[in-house]
This record gives structure tokens, C-alpha cells and sequence, in this order.
């Protein structure tokens, strides 16, 4: 990361922590209110990166992530989501799973009743997807951000009438396959279980589906399903991709050697979506990334795609061949290639996936000080960034700027010279 060499450089730092603080004291996009004799961010202290030990964090954090942990900022929380991790609800030992991935570090999972559980053992799933958050919800350590993924809508209530504490530690539901045509029953589903919960509860769609993949229907589907969420802004918490079934549309599976954008007829998919449903004018939502399915070795076709150069400025070249073994150097450009695309956060299958997520979130210092200078200035204008490397343009960049500093919140901002290596390092034990 380069270093700033002008005088102005020198009063980044206290310019951009004023105007950190300046910027959290506005209110984002309201989410539900909560009830005001509750304090939950006291008593869900939830934030990223809670597994680094303090003098580690000091050592890498400029900003720290800050708790978010019970928040009723829908859009802090959609950012907050980072890598959601997707267990089935028939796993055997699925509570004491999730308290272990939560002090690992992962921060939103998804407990799930669709793919991954068999036909006949549905109404098993839900019974232990229900006792699994009840008891979740008597632990004195922070949870994850929890949903279930239902089959329909009708196990959105079900579940909903079943939960005894474990409503507390419930955040939402996932709709797999979710179209204009099933969205308004899964919607109004999840009205009923918040009455039923006495307490919002929020709902990701998952799109997936023919309709949406096919180019002779894909528009009229995108813009049916737009109007419909905008109807319930306020329950959607974030619009996820899933590219699996998009890819089954064609009897294609990506090569651990490609990235979801290398596959053109779902990248078109995935660019309209955000379209459709990313835009930064108020109308949009948080759209997450698409499943990475590798984690293990395999003889290779292409030249990994990790520089060594990084890695050896931190002293880590075997932790670079420790990734390129697993196919992370595939996820970490996939990661990459998602936010330079509109996306945000991921889904994931599997834990060593989690790291890689977040450390590519961390907003850096570079970053962060381009994003207060610009939202600093309120008239435009055009003015060379603090790292003399780049223009900001105060108008064109506002939107990019304001993402930033949100996530920046909940990821916390790099300190000076820290790379997404470190990070990576700090959370991983090869």
C-alpha cells in the first residue's frame, strides 16, 4: 500500500476520524425500530474480526469494526453480513457448530431445510432447525446473524409458531427460487411470523430461477420482482444470487480454474440483477455473492492467480502456497471480481471460505481517506486524492464514498501498510 508524501497527507488521519464520526452520527436507511427498553447491541455484541486477539486488531485496524450485533439498521446489517456460512439443519452436532464458527469468526449463517435435506427428512429438519435456536438463544456468547432457509412459504409460519426463545436469536428467512409469481406468498409469509414473533424479522430472496436466467423472460421478471420488494423494503434484508441453479439451467459447473464471471450466460444474469436490484439512488438493495463450491487440492490446468509479490513483502510465501493449494487464489479473485461488480458479502459452504471474505472487506486506509475527503465536500469538484495517486470527483464518487464508509463501519479500516495478506494471516492458522 503506498505511503502519502505531501503535507496534506499528514492530516488525513485526523480529517477522515472527524468525519468518521460526523458521518455515523447520520442516520442510515431505517430499518425497524426497535423496542425502546431493549438495549440488543449491549446484549448482542456481535462484530467482525472478534476472534483477533487486541493487540493484533491495534496493530492492524486504523478504525475498528464496530459491534452491529442486534442493530435495526437494515442496511448496516446487510453489509454486516460478510460471509454467510450454510450448515443443513440435519447436522448432527449443529448447535455446538455454530457456537465454534462463531468464535472463529464467522458473523451470518443460514440453517438450511432446502438442498441440503433429503425429501423424507423435512419435518425432522424443521423440529431441529427450532430446538437448535432455542437453545442457541440460552448461550452468554454472541450468535451469528441466524436465518433458516425454508422449502416454502407455508414453513415460514410453521417455524414461526414453533419458536419458544429462540425467536430472540432468529434474524430471518432465506426464499429459495424466489420469483414474482411465489415472492408475494413468501412475503406475506413473513409478515405472519413477525406477528406471530412480535418482533421484525427480515427475508433474502435467492435468485435462481429459469425465468430470471432465460433472456426472452429475464426482464419482465426483474422488473416484476423490483416493484414487488420495493413494496417490502423495510423485510428485505439483501437479494442473494444463486448461481448454481443458474448454471444447472444449462448443465454447466464452473471449473475451480474459473470464477462465476468467466461463465457468460449466468455473468449476464448476475449484471442485470444488479440493474435491476443494485442501483445506489435509494432504490436498490444489498445484492451477496454467489457460492465458491472448492476446497481442496487438485491437479491444475492454469497458473494460480495470486502474485507472489505480496506475499513475500509479508513474509508469507507458504501461506500463498497454502491458498493456491486450496483453490482460494480462485475465490479471493472471485471476491474481488464481485465487488468490482456491485456485489457485496458471499455465500459459503464451507469455514476456510469465511476468512478470505472478510479480509477482502476490510475497507483500507487508501480507501477510507478518499471516501471522507469526498463526502467532506458538499459543493463538488474535482481535487487530487491524499495518496496523490488518483482524482476524486465529489459528485460522480459520493454514492461509491458513502458504501465505503458504511462498510468501513462493520469492517473496520486497515491501518497504513496493511494488506489484505496480513489480514488474511491473522485469521487463518495453516
Amino acid at each position: 500500500m503506498p505511503s502519502p508524501n505531501s503535507s496534506r497527507a499528514l492530516s488525513t488521519e485526523s480529517e477522515s476520524k472527524q468525519d468518521h464520526e460526523k458521518y455515523e452520527s447520520q442516520p442510515v436507511t431505517a430499518g425497524f425500530a426497535v423496542r425502546p427498553t431493549v438495549s440488543l447491541r449491549k446484549r448482542f455484541p456481535l462484530r467482525h474480526f472478534q476472534q483477533v486477539e487486541g493487540p493484533r486488531l491495534r496493530e492492524l485496524f486504523y478504525r475498528q469494526p464496530e459491534p452491529f450485533g442486534g442493530s435495526a439498521d437494515r442496511e448496516l446489517l446487510a453489509v454486516a453480513l460478510g460471509a454467510t456460512l450454510y450448515a443443513p439443519a440435519t447436522r448432527p452436532d449443529l448447535v455446538r457448530t455454530i457456537q465454534r464458527r462463531a468464535a472463529q469468526g464467522v458473523c451470518s449463517m443460514v440453517i438450511d431445510l432446502e438442498d441440503a435435506v433429503a425429501d423424507d427428512e423435512l419435518e425432522l429438519a424443521e423440529h431441529l432447525a427450532v430446538e437448535t435456536l432455542n437453545v442457541l438463544a440460552g448461550g452468554v456468547d454472541p450468535n451469528p446473524l441466524l436465518f433458516v432457509r425454508v422449502r416454502d412459504a407455508a414453513s415460514v409460519v410453521e417455524i414461526a409458531g414453533q419458536l419458544g426463545a429462540g425467536a430472540r436469536v432468529l434474524t430471518g428467512f432465506v426464499f429459495p427460487k424466489f420469483t414474482a409469481a411465489s415472492g408475494p406468498e413468501y412475503l406475506a409469509a413473513l409478515d405472519k411470523a413477525c406477528e406471530i414473533l412480535e418482533r421484525p424479522v427480515f427475508g433474502m430472496p435467492v435468485l435462481e430461477s429459469p425465468e430470471l436466467v432465460h433472456r426472452q423472460t429475464r426482464d419482465r421478471e426483474l422488473g416484476r420482482i423490483a416493484r414487488l420488494l420495493d413494496e417490502h423494503r423495510e423485510r428485505v434484508l439483501a437479494v442473494r444470487v444463486g448461481a448454481t441453479d443458474m448454471c444447472s439451467t444449462f448443465g454447466i459447473r464452473r471449473d475451480r480454474d474459473l470464477t462465476i464471471y468467466d461463465v457468460r450466460v449466468v455473468a449476464d444474469v448476475i449484471a442485470d440483477i444488479v440493474n435491476y436490484l443494485g442501483r445506489a439512488d435509494g432504490t436498490g438493495f444489498v445484492i451477496t455473492g454467489p457460492v465458491w463450491e472448492y476446497f481442496a487440492d487438485h491437479e491444475r490446468m492454469f497458473r494460480p492467480l495470486l502474485r507472489t509479490a505480496p506475499f513475500a513483502e509479508s513474509d508469507a510465501v507458504p501461506f500463498r502456497q497454502y491458498l493456491v493449494s486450496r483453490d482460494l487464489d480462485g475465490l479471493l479473485r472471485e471476491i474481488t471480481l464481485d465487488r468490482a461488480n456491485g456485489i457485496q458479502g458471499k455465500t459459503v459452504i464451507h469455514p476456510a471460505h469465511v476468512a478470505a471474505v472478510h479480509a477482502l472487506s476490510v475497507v483500507t486506509h487508501e480507501e477510507y481517506s478518499d471516501a471522507s475527503h469526498i463526502m467532506r465536500e458538499e459543493v463538488g469538484g474535482v481535487a487530487a486524492s491524499a495518496y496523490r495517486n488518483k482524482m476524486n470527483e465529489m459528485k460522480p464518487h459520493r454514492n461509491w464514498a458513502r458504501q465505503t464508509l458504511l462498510r468501513a463501519r462493520v469492517f473496520g479500516v486497515a491501518n497504513k501498510g496493511v494488506s489484505f495478506v496480513d489480514l488474511l494471516t491473522a485469521m487463518v492458522t495453516v
